[in-house]
């Protein structure tokens, strides 16, 4: 291999190992579902399917790289805490040593600029095996898949998140959607319990955010599909429809249903105005 030649692979191993850095890092943020669109010509365009704005999206992100960041550095190894943030809440899943860990974890989230509430839903135990975060990640696919076949609610104004078989929904909803998508992750055969951690909005709330959110997305693309049934999308909408067999191509069994709760913070009863 000539010189020119070795530099440029070099330059390829580069970019290529950027680029898997940038992936992991997409993927450790947990957001909101994220559809790429228009990648065959060239534009690569991210289109955000769930009820926030571009701007609340990109804030809720930033609060997740900074709570990560400082929770990692300031707390012992022995914790595993996740941060799951939507519209300015955190939610803490996860474990930690001690009480006192517990409450510095807590605190040091809602010094995070931009905070409006944290959900404390770590326990005291040890850190989880894992086969139980396998598990976790198993069950988060098993319920956004049954999410997806609920016919009056979209899976996309709900996040998942999973821990020890205990089901975190959040999300803007309405209390019908939340409750019928409780209802629906309990079904689902291994989930513990649900909990629900909602922000909720009024139906027409909810229409308005829908529609405002559709008609931020990139115009270039391919012709619209409405993300909830019976809404129009906005002009120049383009969502890429999520398939339920690209979670789980077997029909999905149900179990009777887990507890549903509400989580202990206020945030879960907080109506928009």
């Amino acid at each position: 291999m000539n010189s020119v030649q070795h530099k440029s692979s070099l330059i390829s191993l580069s970019a290529l190992g950027k680029g898997a850095c940038i992936a992991a890092m997409l993927a450790s943020l947990q957001g909101c579902p994220l559809l790429l669109v228009g990648a065959a010509a060239g534009g690569g365009a991210l289109v955000a399917t769930d009820r926030r704005t571009v701007g609340s999206q990109t804030e809720d992100r930033e609060i997740q790289v900074k709570s990560q960041l400082q929770l990692a550095n300031d707390l012992p190894d022995s914790a595993h805490v996740n941060t799951t943030v939507v519209s300015n809440t955190v939610l803490l899943t996860g474990e930690v040593p001690s009480d006192a860990i517990r409450a510095h974890a807590e605190a040091i989230v809602h010094g995070i600029p931009n905070v409006h509430a944290v959900v404390d839903q770590l326990a005291v135990m040890p850190a989880s095996s894992f086969g139980s975060r396998s598990n976790d990640t198993f069950l988060e696919g098993r319920v956004k898949t049954a999410l997806i076949a609920e016919k009056e609610i979209s899976a996309n104004d709900f996040k998942v998140v999973s821990e020890r078989g205990t089901i975190y929904l959040m999300g803007l909803v309405t209390k019908s959607e939340g409750a019928q998508g409780a209802v629906t992750a309990s079904t689902v055969p291994g989930v513990k319990e649900v909990v629900k951690v909602f922000t909720y909005l009024t139906p027409e709330q909810a229409r308005a955010l829908s529609l405002d959110t559709l008609g931020t997305a990139d115009s270039t693309a391919a012709p619209a599909v409405p993300v909830n049934p019976g809404v129009a999308p906005g002009p120049g909408a383009t969502v890429t429809p999520i398939q339920p067999a690209a979670v789980d191509a077997q029909p999905l069994s149900v179990q009777t249903g887990a507890p549903i709760s509400d989580s202990s913070s206020s945030s879960t009863t907080t109506e928009l105005k």
